[in-house]
């Protein structure tokens, strides 16, 4: 029994159906409709997902805290039945590796409330287009109002659309 001829092998291609085009944007959408309803039952806040390409390959990376900062035991607690409802909820992406961590000093500042919620605290965030010539700002958050985002730089408020922002953290 040997190889099929190549046109029977084309063949055989097109009844298979392809695999949809995942990104990872659409990994983070999915995570954080499996994560956010963990993360409320065991009395914690969803800071944060990340999913990236790094050297060691692909990392999921979720940020989780509570009042009075989170503990190893919640994150491996978290991260234990995370794995398990991701194995079943992302069957269309790549290899990763999962980690789970509070945010530490340098929490990122994802939701709109964030930007409230840490006011007064220093910020570093980029844009995804210029704004007044600069994509990077570091400054004091000074709130937000509607879909934007004050920041304080040196003597004058910089406002930012949050639709505009790509990243953001406590500096």
């Amino acid at each position: 029994m040997g190889r099929k001829p190549f046109a029977e092998r084309d063949k055989d291609k097109e009844n298979v159906t392809p695999k949809p085009k995942v990104t990872p944007a659409d990994v983070i959408l999915k995570v954080r409709d499996i994560t956010a309803p963990l993360c409320e039952g065991e009395g914690l806040e969803l800071v944060h997902v990340e999913f990236q390409r790094e050297t060691t390959g692909w990392v999921l990376r979720v940020y989780v805290d509570k009042a009075g900062g989170v503990t190893l035991e919640d994150c491996a607690h978290v991260s234990r039945q995370l794995g398990d409802l991701l194995d079943v909820g992302l069957e269309n992406i790549w290899p990763y590796h999962l980690e789970v961590s509070s945010p530490g000093v340098h929490r990122p500042l994802s939701k709109l409330s964030d930007f409230e919620k840490y006011q007064g605290c220093p910020a570093a965030i980029k844009t995804r287009a210029p704004i007044e010539g600069q994509k990077n700002f570091k400054g004091i958050l000074k709130g937000n109002s509607g879909d934007t985002v004050h920041l304080l730089m040196e003597d004058k408020t910089v406002t930012i659309p949050f639709q505009e922002i790509v990243r953001a953290r406590l500096a």
